[in-house]
Order: structure tokens, then sequence, then C-alpha cells
């Protein structure tokens, strides 16, 4: 089988070798939320996986052929999404990195599967997604119930004994939440106020107040960071400190833009490393050009794990002769093994998910900064 390495060509591109021909191009998708109340997260799906698509094509492609990329915007809604998938699958591409959210990708997981095209889902991490017998579906992040273990020891150790467990009934954080609950109970762990919060609201004031009177030592948070800045601001605002800890969908930088850093200061959260934590010298030097290229970093690593996505694809890509989904699913089942990705050796089982652990605990320090706890 034979294994050069894409993060070689990538870096034989920054060299500046002559971008490749006018051979026919291969096509991949990035379904992402462009637009919407997550669009930096797709935004910087969008700019990762072109700015890799284009050091590829400057190193001459992929056997010869350059990578086309189409963008699909799903706008984080799962109306948006089919058409969006309905569109890629049109434009002929072969693959599509993303989604961002779990209920985004699963309303596009069936128009992908009956058209026979491989999807690598890159923050949608919903257990249910891998549980279906798509062989074509696959994804770059972890799953729920890895995430669940780690926050329910985490809490645990940290000492809590109370908890308060709130949701936005989404697929991603009610399932996340689900599982907390069952992990909690079955640890003996006292949750002391169970509900779900309407996302997009602008007030959750109502929802807290009536935590506050089951009086929990933390609330865990499983919805994504737009409303748990919002549940920091206005738990700052009515003068109660009690602990906080969220899930990896709340490892944003714009939750800081939107609580503000004192009212997120000592907030806590469960996630794989951030895009500035990252160690291996493929993902610095890649942080380097982007930064260099868009004048900031990526805000959250899910844009990061749509560039291991895309990373894995093109793998397949170099070494299947016959270009087509089904080979690429194929070589993503059973020849990718221990794949040097930006965010650590990728491989992928039976069911698609990623092999390995890659959760870590963040906390928020005094100026905002999101800070890897030992």
């Amino acid at each position: 089988m034979r294994r050069k390495s894409i993060l070689a060509l990538v870096s034989i591109a920054l060299l500046g070798c002559v971008a490749v021909g006018a051979a026919e191009p291969i096509r991949i998708g990035v379904m992402g939320p462009v637009t919407g109340a997550w669009a930096s997260e797709g935004q910087d799906m969008v700019n990762v996986v072109q700015t890799l698509a284009a050091q590829i094509n400057d190193a001459g492609g992929v056997n010869g052929r350059p990578i086309a990329i189409d963008i699909g915007d799903d706008a984080g809604d799962p109306r948006t999404a089919t058409l969006a998938a309905q569109r890629l699958v049109s434009s002929g591409v072969v693959a599509v990195v993303g989604t961002y959210g779990s209920a985004i990708a699963e309303a596009a997981q069936g128009i992908y599967d009956d058209e026979g095209v491989v999807q690598i889902a890159t923050g949608s991490t919903s257990i249910r997604l891998s549980e279906k017998g798509m062989p074509l579906f696959f994804r770059t992040c972890p799953r729920d119930d890895d995430q669940g273990k780690v926050m329910t020891t985490k809490v645990a150790e940290m000492g809590y004994a109370k908890i308060a467990l709130l949701h936005d009934n989404s697929a991603y954080a009610k399932g996340l939440a689900e599982e907390c609950k069952t992990l909690f109970e079955a640890n003996g762990v006292d949750i002391v106020f169970y509900d779900a919060i309407t996302a997009g609201d602008r007030d959750y004031t109502t929802s807290l107040v009536a935590m506050k009177t089951q009086n929990p030592d933390i609330i865990v948070f499983t919805g994504y960071y737009p409303e748990a800045a919002m549940l920091l601001r206005q738990k700052k605002d009515m003068g109660w400190d009690v602990a906080m800890i969220g899930g990896d969908a709340t490892n944003n930088t714009a939750l800081i833009e939107i609580s503000g850093p004192v009212a997120a200061e000592g907030y806590m959260f469960i996630s794989p490393p951030g895009p500035l934590d990252l160690t291996g010298p493929a993902a610095q030097s890649f942080m380097k050009t982007y930064q260099e290229k868009f004048n900031s970093v990526p805000t959250s690593v899910w844009s990061i794990m749509a560039g291991d996505a895309f990373l894995t694809i093109v793998e397949a890509l170099k070494d299947i002769d016959d270009i087509t989904s089904e080979n690429i699913g194929e070589y993503l089942h059973n020849e990718l093994e221990a794949f040097p990705g930006f965010t650590g050796e990728i491989s992928y089982n039976e069911k698609g998910d990623r092999v390995g652990d890659v959760y870590r605990l963040y906390r928020v320090d005094a100026e905002g900064v999101f800070r890897l706890v030992p």
C-alpha cells in the first residue's frame, strides 16, 4: 500500500511548486453553517479546507489531478441542510466534509447514503449517527458516549455532588445530557435539576432561578456556545457564582465575545484540544500558515477536524485507481491506519467512528483565555 503522507505534499506546496494543470478536477464538498448562528464554525471549515486544497494543488494535485472544493451552506438548519446536500450530490462530489451540528448532519445523512457519497462529519458527535449501518458515514470527531464518560468522571473528581443538568433539546445536547444522566445516576450522583432551554432565546433567567432554588454545586450544560454564553452572563448578572461546565460545543472563542471575560471566568468545558494547543509539527505549521493568511486563528477545533477529514479523503484518493465514493469508503474502513492528522492519529472503525480518546478539560481564565487543565 502506498502511504505518501499528504502532509508531505502540503510541505512541498509551501516551497512554491507550480500549480497543477488543466486535468479534470476531483470534486470534494464542504458542508457547514457558513451563515446562521454557528457561522464562525462554517466559515472556518471552508477556510481550512480551501487552504489545504490550494496547497495540494500547488504541489501538483492528487496524481496529477486538481481538487475542486464545492461549498454547501447548511446555515445550521436541518431543512437547509437537505437542500445543501442535494446540491453537492448534483455537483458530482465524491465525498463531503461536514457538517458541524448533529441534527444538521442527520438531516443530510440519508441523502448522502442514498446517493452513495462519502460523508465525514466533523463536529457531529451524536451517538445514533453511526448506529444506522451507513457504510459511507464517518467522523473525525468523537462520540457523545465518550464525552459523557469524561464529563461525569471530571465532575466527580472535582467533588461536585449535586448536579443541575441542562440541555437545549437538540439531537446533540439532549443525547449528551441523557448519557450524562445515566452515568451520574449509576455512580450515585444527585441530579437535583433536569430540564431544557430553548436554543436562540435571549433570556434564560427563569431557568436559572429555577435551578438556583435547588442549590446545585454545579451546572452541567450540554448545549452550544451561544446559549452557554448567555447563561454565564445572566448567571453573573443575578449574582450567582455557582460553577458551570459544558461540552465540546462550547469550545468556541465566540463564547467570550458574547458573555464577556468576567462572566466566563472559571467556566469549564470538555473538548478535544483547541487549535493553539495542538502540538504536532504539521498542525503548528498549518496554524502559522492560516494565521498569516487570515490574520486570525480558527475559533474552535471543529474546523481543524474538517481539515483532518479532508486529508483522510485525499489520502484515500492517492491510493485508489478508480476514484469512486465506494472505493474511498472501502479505503477509509480497511486501509487507513493511524493517519497523522492535525488532531492526532486517525483510524476509523467498522461504524465509521474515530478510534481513540481525544477529550481534555479546559478552564477559562480571567482574561477569557481557554486554558488546558493538567
